[in-house]
């Protein structure tokens, strides 16, 4: 069953049936002010943080699902219905919701009455314009009332649901003409307060919950939209809201244009007074004033259409496979903006107020937005790097309102340094900017600490190799990748969180070799840098440590038919033959196979297959195999899930690509684009309900083989694996990678693929890309014609400013 279609040409996804299986969500705004808001208009903004600058409450996991949003009545004598068909849930007769590109529009229509909703937020402002355009379809004279909704939030999402002998007599308002201010603590500590405004007259309003729903009724019967007349309330404490109230009339064919604007303002300390009592306004005016009209809000649209027209236009294909050119054109990079924005703070998921923004999620979100907007990517690092510790750890997660480290979850996550090398060269390698390198970067935000990010690259690196294990493979610390992987928390008290308890490493010998395989790959990335920079004796000691990596990982890491997955605290194998569940894990193979260690003895090879027999699944590659059927105190959390779901034998999509990207080093193009199109959107249109998240964007996990329902999808949006995947098949497989250099072509195919051009804007140049596959093969070797002229090698010379057309011919 399908709810919905693309609509490649206006980069939009449609929706026709509002009962989707899950509320399917899209993000608006990019820069500072966000929201989220579902096919039925649920969902809330915030001003960069969704835990302290949260602007309307959201309810998750509730019942009904998806309650609270910027929810429109109308009241037309016959019904009440909404043009989102929730909260109301009366039968429409026509529905569509187009999520795009940072806007949804949401339209309606009821009893000769068509009401159209558009959601965005413009860009450099913060506020969230919803312009709506009602029409009257009948031959005769339409007379509704219209009612507008939004709960305010007490700014802090979790102080606000749980502090009610204080919340409940703290809310504040004002109202002045047609705009209801949120003023809730203003007097005290805060300097910044809410708006919600219409442009045109209005009839009455209602500030207050109760007043306008009725105690015991629910959003979708409001006592005040019943009885068709606002009660004009204000809040005194209590739960504060904003509802504009408008008696409309429209000839037949006529339609009315109104602009709602739901905006925030902060305000210098001296100047948060009119009058006493009375906030200043003038800031909220000049953002009222800048939208308050159709023509400006059109323009406005217009100009976040050209913004992602941009976005979008610096890598681009042509392919035969129009779902390919969907997910790399569209709906890929897009997601790949939006988790970078967000991290993985605020989705239907992750409710915004636990997690900050993540070492290693940002350092690997990274990689799938860098060719977007470099300059964001840069500052991205620096905040990164500067929540680092002079050792080389650092905070797992920071506050994206503060930018400092997150105390509640702590570092000791020793994959995260290496991330940052990661990051750093992909920013390098796409921009070209090497002066990034010395920059004077804080340890933990001290700016006496400073040091340049190259100390900061080399310290990461060495802190893996000042944290080895008994087997010379790198200690695991609370957890690498799979924060579910604990192999040193031992926990029996169920109120402890697996990754923030305090953790049993002294004297443990838990090693990664997840870790290991992380290490050679971006321990050679680093060597290559410190070879470009001309270090030299750097360029030699670090090649001495990477390779007796790589040899620990053959002597101790090697299983016979995979690579083992870690040493428990007591030394023992973890994700090995010996084991009764739990034999081999994903990770490793992705990792040490990626990093080819032992790829001349065949290992790799060995390796991959052993995935390919064990691991895979029509709907894409499990974690681990077989999965655990009991609690396993010395693995921690991935042994409490059930089995299918999430760590525990689940489909994380997240890692899938390390799979897909080992294929191609070993020149199995048929087998990476398998494993690619089994976990791709678009591929997965025909199990939609199945799936039952967003047709659009790539989730997090999907339920593996021994789950009750295999091929249900959890987690959507914020991911890495939208970046990964990106990376898997830009790089890897349509083979165009950015390099010191220039760019390199490095294909590696289905061999039934003949031709199809990667399009691409690469430091100011812009290069059209042909690869030609004459003899159908998978993997072969690379000549190239640029501008009509052979040349020699793989990589396009980079001079900027330059139009390039290229031929690359496979064989």
């Amino acid at each position: 069953m399908k709810y919905g279609f693309f609509d490649d040409e206006a980069k939009e996804y449609v929706i026709q049936d509002p009962k989707t299986p899950f509320p399917w969500i899209n993000y608006l705004g990019n820069d500072d002010f966000f929201s989220l808001i579902s096919n039925t208009a649920g969902g809330y903004s915030f001003y960069k943080d969704a835990k302290f600058r949260r602007l309307n409450r959201y309810r998750y996991n509730n019942v009904p699902m998806d309650n609270g949003g910027r929810y429109f009545y109308i009241n037309d004598g016959e019904s009440i219905w909404s043009p989102g068909w929730k909260p109301v849930k009366t039968a429409l007769e026509e529905y569509e919701c187009r999520h795009g590109l940072s806007y949804t529009k949401i339209k309606g229509k009821k009893n000769n009455l068509s009401a159209e909703v558009t959601f965005f937020v413009p860009l450099g402002s913060w506020v969230e314009i919803q312009k709506m355009v009602l029409k009257n379809n009948g031959d005769q004279a339409k007379s509704f009332k219209l009612f507008s909704y939004n709960e305010w939030c007490l700014w802090n999402a979790e102080d606000d649901q749980n502090n009610l002998q204080r919340n409940l007599s703290t809310g504040e308002i004002e109202i002045k003409d047609s705009t209801i201010y949120h003023k809730t603590e203003y007097k005290e500590r805060r300097n910044h307060f809410a708006f919600y405004h219409v442009n045109d007259s209005i009839d009455g309003y209602d500030t207050d919950r109760e007043s306008f729903v009725g105690l015991y009724n629910e959003l979708s019967s409001p006592e005040v939209v019943v009885s068709g007349e606002a009660s004009n309330s204000e809040a005194h404490g209590w739960s504060p809201i904003a509802s504009h109230y408008k008696e409309i009339t429209l000839q037949p064919g006529e339609q009315k244009e109104l602009i709602f604007l739901l905006g925030y303002v902060e305000n210098e300390e001296d100047k948060k007074w009119e009058s006493k009592g009375v906030i200043n306004k003038e800031k909220s005016d000049q953002l009222i004033e800048k939208f308050n009209t159709v023509e400006k809000v059109d323009q406005a649209f217009k100009e976040l259409a050209a913004y992602w027209d941009n976005l979008l236009s610096v890598i681009s294909i042509d392919h035969d496979d129009d779902k390919l050119s969907r997910m790399v054109n569209i709906w890929n990079q897009y997601q790949c903006m939006v988790t970078f924005n967000m991290s993985r703070s605020a989705s239907f998921f992750e409710v915004g107020i636990g997690r900050g923004m993540g070492f290693r999620d940002s350092n690997q979100d990274l990689i799938g937005f860098v060719h977007q907007v470099p300059e964001k990517a840069r500052q991205r690092i620096i905040d990164i790097a500067s929540t680092q510790f002079p050792d080389g750890s650092c905070y797992h997660q920071y506050q994206p309102l503060t930018k400092r480290g997150n105390d509640a979850i702590g570092g000791g996550f020793n994959d995260d340094p290496m991330w940052l090398i990661l990051g750093t060269i992909s920013y390098i390698k796409e921009s070209g900017d090497f002066t990034i390198l010395d920059e004077m970067v804080p340890f933990d935000n001290d700016p006496s600490l400073a040091q340049t990010l190259f100390d900061h690259l080399r310290i990461s690196f060495d802190h893996v190799i000042n944290n080895l294990g008994p087997n010379g493979l790198p200690l695991i610390g609370r957890a690498d990748w799979n924060d579910c992987l604990n192999l040193n928390c031992f926990s029996n008290d169920p109120n402890e969180s697996f990754q923030t308890t305090e953790n049993n490493t002294e004297g443990s010998k838990a090693e990664s070799l997840m870790i290991a395989g992380l290490f050679v790959v971006y321990g050679n990335d680093y060597v290559e840098l410190c070879e470009v920079l001309g270090k030299e004796e750097e360029v030699e000691r670090a090649k001495g440590h990477v390779a007796k990596m790589k040899e620990a990982v053959k002597q101790k890491g090697w299983d016979g038919e995979w690579f083992l997955r870690a040493y428990d605290f007591y030394g023992n194998k973890v994700g090995s033959d010996e084991n009764e569940e739990g034999k081999i894990f994903i990770e490793s193979q992705g990792w040490c196979s990626m990093a080819e260690i032992g790829l001349e003895e065949g290992l790799v090879k060995k390796s991959l297959d052993s995935v390919k027999e064990r691991l895979d699944t029509p709907y894409g590659i499990v974690l681990n195999n077989p999965a655990f059927t009991e609690y396993k105190i010395e693995y921690g959390e991935i042994s409490t899930y059930p089995k299918g779901y999430k760590e525990n034998a689940g489909i994380f999509c997240h890692n899938n690509p390390w799979i897909m990207i080992a294929e191609t080093k070993i020149g199995r193009g048929n087998q990476a684009w398998d494993y690619y199109k089994k976990i791709s959107p678009a591929y997965l249109e025909d199990i939609q309900k199945l799936h039952k998240v967003e047709p659009y964007v790539y989730c997090q996990m999907i339920a593996g083989k021994d789950a009750y329902i295999p091929g249900e999808g959890k987690n959507s949006w914020l991911s890495g694996t939208a970046a990964w995947n990106f990376y898997a098949v830009v790089h890897y497989i349509l083979g165009i990678q950015p390099d010191y250099y220039g760019l390199r072509v490095d294909p590696c195919i289905p061999s039934d693929w003949k031709e199809y051009t990667v399009n691409r804007k690469f430091r100011g140049s812009d290069y059209e890309i042909t690869i030609k596959n004459p003899n159908q093969i998978e993997k072969g070797h690379v000549t190239l014609s640029v501008n009509g002229e052979e040349i020699v090698g793989n990589l396009i010379p980079f001079k900027q400013g330059r139009k390039y057309k290229v031929i690359a011919t496979i064989s």
